[in-house]
């Protein structure tokens, strides 16, 4: 006896520990070293067998008092009426013990220890979602438009209604099990025989059976087919956004809610206009002339060409900003803005009277003329010095 550990040790408790207490600690335990789990482990096959016989001592108050009083010799099997061996008070693991195995094992073995509770087949269920992809324009995303797609999903079957069984027919309870839909079984292991709960293998666990399945959707209450749904796109819409339309999907098993079909908006790019959240970028070419001397020029808007004011002197890349020219905001009467960079343009390919004229025009320049140019080369004259 000196060999074995403390029971209340091997359980991780106090001595004066409440029968909660004890029992929460081996449903613990009893979890983490069960052979199933743990196959092949010899370790925790020990673990297990010495987990079960401290919690049958003391969870027996009898014995667990004359533990407290005497130790191990209190409950050793040669002590008064115990006999034949360890397990000779309840006749080996498993036997005799007054807890129930399916709310410790339940959620590994689908509520086998016991019979934990399952979920009904039968009840009604939501169907899936259902995605499709739609590409547009960057001008119909601008606008808005509408799309007609075709979605392949689960319906509620017409002939029957959803319930699967051919007209003028309808389920029955299993026989096998009752209409419970699951069936009790005794298995016997090396460490006694457990009571496990499984599905019934004959209905499904549904608890009904269909003698005569609808010949429309074959006893499943679902058929498939196409369905054209029109998509109708906001203006202001963006790349990778999408639409729910609810209960558009999957019909629901056993006439359950239908899913809903998410439609993902795919917005092509555009040789002129780029989207930077509700706000339009685009170029504008400006002349030599155009930009020294200022203009007004027509640029292109999502919403057809407007004017802008060039003031004279533009330097290349500059930004005018068009307010309230961008996108909608979905679902607002707000809009982004539209800004214009202008490029100012070269001319290439002169011909000798056009280079004659420029040199003429550069030699009546002057520094307050450059402004840029001016600054620039004041900072070489100070990195010299």
């Amino acid at each position: 006896m000196a060999d074995k550990r403390d029971y209340y040790e091997v359980l991780g408790v106090s001595k004066g520990c409440s029968e909660s207490d004890l029992k929460s600690a081996y449903r613990k335990l009893a979890k983490k070293y069960h052979p199933d789990l743990n196959p092949d482990n010899k370790e925790a096959e020990e673990k297990f067998k010495e987990v079960n016989e401290a919690y049958e001592i003391l969870s027996d108050s009898d014995k667990r008092a004359r533990y407290d009083q005497f130790g191990h010799a209190g409950v050793d099997p040669s002590y008064g009426a115990g006999s034949g061996g360890y397990g000779g008070y309840g006749g080996g693991f498993g036997q005799g013990m007054d807890f129930d195995l399916g709310d410790i094992f339940g959620s590994f073995f689908g509520g086998g220890f016991g019979g934990g509770a399952a979920q009904n087949p039968s009840a009604p269920r939501r169907g899936n979602d259902l995605r499709a992809t739609i590409t547009i324009s960057f001008m119909e995303s601008a606008k808005g438009c509408s799309r007609t797609v075709r979605v392949n999903r689960n319906e509620t079957c017409p002939d029957c209604g959803g319930n699967g069984a051919a007209k003028g027919t309808k389920k029955e309870t299993c026989p096998d099990c009752q209409g419970h839909g699951q069936q009790r079984v005794n298995k016997r292991t090396p460490f006694g025989v457990f009571q496990t709960v499984q599905t019934c293998q004959r209905c499904g666990g549904s608890g009904k059976i269909i003698k005569t399945p609808c010949p429309t959707c074959s006893g499943t209450g679902r058929r498939r087919a196409v369905k054209e749904v029109t998509v109708n796109i906001p203006a202001g819409i963006d790349d990778g956004q999408s639409i729910a339309y609810r209960n558009m999907g999957d019909a629901g098993p056993n006439n359950g809610p239908a899913g809903d079909l998410n439609i993902t908006v795919r917005v092509e790019k555009d040789s002129i206009f780029r989207r930077e959240g509700n706000d339009v970028w685009c170029d504008a070419p400006l002349s030599f002339m155009q930009a020294a001397l200022g203009d007004e020029i027509n640029v292109p808007t999502i919403g057809g060409q407007a004017k802008i004011t060039i003031p004279e002197g533009t330097q290349n890349g500059t930004v005018f900003r068009m307010k309230g020219k961008g996108f909608p905001v979905v679902n607002t009467k707000n809009t982004g803005d539209q800004y214009v960079r202008v490029n100012v343009e070269i001319p290439t390919k002169l011909n000798k009277e056009q280079k004659e004229l420029i040199r003429k025009l550069d030699k009546t320049m002057k520094e307050k003329n450059y402004t840029k140019r001016v600054s620039f080369f004041e900072r070489l004259k100070d990195l010299g010095k």
